[in-house]
């Protein structure tokens, strides 16, 4: 009996133990975490998006040595370019040997592609061809340099990746060829068609500046503007071409139509730094592979869906890589990266949350929107914040014409272009249903303006409301706050008088300023969605107020400072009344600025921009008006003072900011010696 307790004791203990390090098992499966971007852009984690599932070390027993590029074959084979053995390696994802090709013939080969047919193609930098075997490895065709003058005589031809299309178009990445994708037809032994997707040289405004002043000599010392090489490529299904280049910024992916044409645009710059390699999805999706070892999955738009995996640190953990060569998908989306630094592929499959959002991709891209729906709802009940599903849903929901869920699904994407599309169908309804009595209202109006004006030339109804505001119009809290206006009419004459009949005063420029500080607060946090650029719920009410507050006192005091230096006349009361009153236009315009922000779409938006360009353009001239007329200057002198007083607040915040580090360092030297003293009066 004692034994039997003893026993069942064990039995639990390994029990409870066996389910305390389930967790950890788990998490040594999956060494990384997976990120995606939100509607503002900005990368924040999410679910698991792929399990690193196996690692293959060698294919039977042949090892590979510095492999530079993988396949997936249609029917499930893995072709390997083994470069440093140069030969083909074929095998299957259970790391079965299938057999090995190109013994003998390939010295170096960097690219294989296997068409629908069986026929494979090499593309083999050392010996400047590419080379095509059949399915059981024999070498039925090469091809080497174009001979057409329009390839360039001078330029080698060092083919290290291609795909080829139906019609048997070979597409070519050759070694430091800047012209772009070679195109080569089959026919006639090899027919140069021109170059294909070629990348654009980036040219900043300082080197135009740059090459227009200096002499030839010089130029010609200046590191030459050329395009860079792409990086690798793949085809989809449907003949389109995808391409990476390392440092083309936002043009690192790309994805080409016949014509050559990006159909790209999205601008997230969200792209790898170092790509070596992609492969189109099964989805309408696309895989890029980072040297580093981060998968990063977008659609067919060039959004990004997820990026997992990562450097390994020397733990040579499963699902982390040295140094990616290649990127394959197989039918079942499980995602093979080539590993040349350690000479193996590692397999990742797609969870749960990732097969939902693939089956969205893809019933989403058939038109099937109602179908969509499903997988996208599941994917908003396992992540509810998950950005891309919001826009897809909503989208799902404008093709099924329910609009105001399109535009309540567009608003937590944050899709503007979803939601400006949605909320043009909602007013364009509203409208067709109230246009008439808007019209009627307006009408009335009009004529009640008449009647009120008919009635009042006869009877003078209005002459007790007009004794009224007269009277209200002598108080000088009211004369101060009106006279604001006439400024913003009138700068120049009103500015003499702040400078000369009294029109400075603290209490009228504070209420202008307050109100300019609570027209931007509302504007800033309430305005239309698509006119918005803070993320929702986020409020910094109180750093704003004392930003504004800071800025309007620096820019006083400096002004100040400045303008007496240079014998000015104007005194702090009425360089700050002056300044207050420049900001009236903000305050009569904005309302209008946030009224349009609430009805517009993105067609229309150019009209708060013009709006808001106005506001400060005469913000800025009536400004530049009041410190002429004020300081009594000539308009050299104005300019004088401007640049002065810009120089002097660059200097005085420059000042706060070393203060503010400085102190810091005092505040973290005091906390730290606080702790420390704690720490061992404790001990």
């Amino acid at each position: 009996m004692q034994k039997l307790k003893r026993l069942s004791a064990a039995v639990l203990i390994a029990a409870v133990i066996g389910m305390m390090l389930l967790p950890f098992t788990a998490f040594a499966d999956t060494p990384y975490v997976t990120y995606t971007i939100n509607g503002y852009g900005q990368i924040r984690q999410t679910q698991t998006a792929y399990l690193a599932h196996s690692t293959i070390t060698k294919f039977g027993e042949e090892s590979l040595a510095s492999p530079s590029d993988i396949f997936i074959a249609s029917d499930g084979l893995i072709y390997v370019a083994d470069s440093g053995n140069a030969r083909i390696v074929i095998g299957d994802m259970n790391g079965e040997l299938v057999g090995i090709i190109g013994e003998g013939t390939l010295k170096n080969p960097r690219g294989v592609f296997v068409t629908g047919a069986g026929e494979i193609y090499v593309a083999d930098r050392d010996a400047g061809k590419i080379f095509i075997f059949d399915k059981q490895g024999t070498l039925t065709g090469e091809y080497g340099k174009p001979s057409s003058p329009l390839y360039g005589d001078e330029v080698s031809f060092l083919p290290i990746k291609l795909v080829v299309n139906d019609a048997g178009i070979m597409f070519v990445v050759c070694e430091s060829n800047t012209n772009g994708i070679v195109e080569i037809s089959p026919t006639d032994g090899g027919t140069f068609l021109g170059y294909f997707g070629t990348n654009f040289a980036a040219t900043s405004l300082t080197t135009i500046i740059y090459r227009a002043i200096l002499t030839d000599a010089q130029r010609a010392k200046m590191v030459s503007n050329i395009p860079a090489t792409p990086t690798n490529l793949t085809i989809d299904d449907k003949g389109l071409i995808y391409t990476v280049t390392r440092g083309n910024k936002n043009d690192t992916l790309k994805r080409l139509n016949i014509a050559g044409t990006n159909m790209i645009s999205n601008h997230d710059d969200t792209y790898a730094d170092t790509p070596t390699a992609v492969a189109a999805g099964n989805h309408d999706n696309v895989y890029v592979a980072d040297q580093q070892g981060y998968i990063f999955e977008y659609n067919n738009e060039g959004e990004m869906l997820f990026v997992f995996g990562g450097p390994d640190d020397g733990s040579q953990r499963v699902g982390l890589s040295t140094m990616v060569s290649g990127i394959a998908i197989d039918s079942a989306d499980r995602i093979y990266v080539l590993d040349s630094d350690k000479a193996q592929i590692q397999i990742y499959t797609p969870t749960e949350f990732t097969d939902l959002l693939h089956s969205a991709l893809y019933l989403y891209s058939k038109g099937r929107y109602t179908e969509a729906k499903e997988p996208l709802g599941k994917i908003l009940g396992m992540n509810s914040m998950f950005d891309y599903a919001n826009k897809a849903m909503g989208r799902c929901c404008f093709q099924e014409d329910n609009y105001s869920e399109a535009l309540r699904y567009a608003r937590l994407a944050k899709d503007y272009n979803g939601y400006s599309d949605a909320f043009w169908e909602i007013r364009n309804v509203w409208l067709k249903n109230n246009i008439m009595i808007v019209i009627l209202v307006l009408v009335l109006i009009w004529v009640a303006v008449k009647v009120i004006k008919s009635l009042d030339k006869k009877k003078h109804i209005l002459d007790k409301p007009r004794k009224f505001f007269r009277k209200l119009k002598k108080n000088r809290f009211i004369s101060d706050f009106c006279y604001a206006f006439r400024y913003m009419r009138k700068p120049a004459d009103s500015a003499y008088g702040i400078a000369a009949e009294g029109r400075a005063t603290w209490i009228v420029s504070t209420v202008l300023l307050v109100i300019f500080m609570i027209e931007f607060i509302i504007n800033k946090y309430t305005c239309g969605f698509l006119m918005k650029t803070v993320m929702e719920g986020r409020y910094e009410i109180l750093g704003d107020i004392g930003a504004i507050a800071a800025i309007v006192a620096a820019v006083t005091a400096c002004t100040y400072l400045v303008s007496t230096i240079n014998e000015g006349e104007g005194t702090v009361k009425k360089i700050y009344t002056f300044f207050c009153y420049s900001l009236t236009p903000y305050i009569v315009l904005t309302p209008l600025t946030y009224l349009l922000s609430h009805v517009l779409t993105n067609n229309e938006m150019f009209l708060p921009g013009m709006l808001a360009i106005l506001t400060y353009g005469w913000i800025a001239v009536i400004a530049v008006i009041g410190l002429k007329e004020v300081n009594n200057f000539t308009m050299g002198q104005t300019v004088k003072v401007i640049l002065l007083t810009a120089f002097a607040a660059l200097i005085l915040a420059l000042l706060i900011f070393i203060i503010y580090v400085l102190w810091a360092q005092v505040f973290e030297f005091i906390f730290a010696l606080g702790g420390e003293g704690v720490y061992r009066l404790g001990n």
